[in-house]
């Protein structure tokens, strides 16, 4: 019923206090962003894809959905160079982006695709969050920050806690030389979304989950990256936990869905069985 005038608004709900796990926040649970950052971190308009053909092959599928964008002060601080190679990524995309080719996605671009990931977490011991997509996973280790001996897709990950925040430094991400579509290799970086911003194996990706109650977390990324940006920029946004009593996480091996985009060629030329 509405509000008739003159009546007083109901109090507003107060988040309840997180659940708690010696002594820390459980952040046990499956988790999901609500948001088009995994299509374009920067403010966008909705729009078709920018890879020519894209709209004939895909029509509205390949398109773009509005979004407030969640970089803070709104744009990336590229430097010229790294401009120029963000623009080429996008005019390549989205055949060129990884997630098409089912490659793994990288920090910060795990957490805020469009699958849920879950975190395991218990008492003072390492975290492990597992993402739907790919099956990718990752371990934080609970500790001081160490040197990664190899760079590696998801890179590593140290995790530390400053009162209710978790705080996680992810080092040397880098997928190495990657499989053009088609055919051939080019060399590969970590994109970050759909329409090409990108970081490399330089970049100190520095996370902060801190809980809002039991259902609510609110999410930081900042990326430092001297060969890419100006300086360090940072993206903000709210996770949200499955509440539903039967949430899990699905399988989406996407392997097989991919080869048909890098190996389509080959596969079209193989002989026809013998009846």
């Amino acid at each position: 019923m509405a509000q008739q005038a003159g009546n007083a608004p109901a109090a507003t709900q107060q988040p309840q206090r997180p659940d708690r796990i010696a002594g820390r926040p459980n952040i046990n649970g499956i988790w999901q962003v609500m948001n088009t950052a995994n299509y374009d971190l920067e403010p966008h308009s909705a729009q078709t894809a920018p890879s020519p053909g894209a709209e004939r092959e895909m029509g509205a599928i390949a398109a773009i959905p509005a979004g407030r964008g969640v970089v803070e002060g709104g744009l990336i601080p590229y430097l010229p160079e790294a401009r120029e190679r963000r623009e080429e990524n996008r005019t390549r995309a989205p055949q060129y982006d990884p997630e098409a080719a089912c490659y793994l996605p990288g920090i910060p671009r795990a957490t805020y695709m469009d699958y849920p990931f879950q975190i395991i977490q218990g008492g003072n011991d390492d975290i492990l969050m597992a993402y739907e997509y790919h099956g990718a996973n990752r371990a934080i280790q609970m500790g001081d920050i160490g040197i990664p001996a190899i760079d590696t897709w998801m890179g590593t990950s140290y995790g530390t806690w400053e009162g209710d925040t978790l705080v996680v430094t992810t080092l040397s991400q880098s997928p190495g030389d990657m499989i053009a579509p088609g055919g051939g290799t080019y060399p590969g970086v970590t994109w970050l979304d759909r329409t090409g911003n990108y970081l490399t194996n330089t970049a100190t990706v520095v996370e902060r989950f801190t809980p809002i109650g039991n259902a609510h977390m609110q999410y930081e990324a900042t990326i430092s990256d001297p060969s890419v940006y100006s300086r360090p920029w940072k993206m903000s946004m709210v996770l949200y936990r499955h509440i539903e009593p039967n949430a899990e996480l699905m399988e989406f091996n996407c392997v097989p869905f991919a080869d048909m985009l890098l190996y389509g060629d080959l596969l079209d030329s193989r002989p026809t069985p013998q009846q």
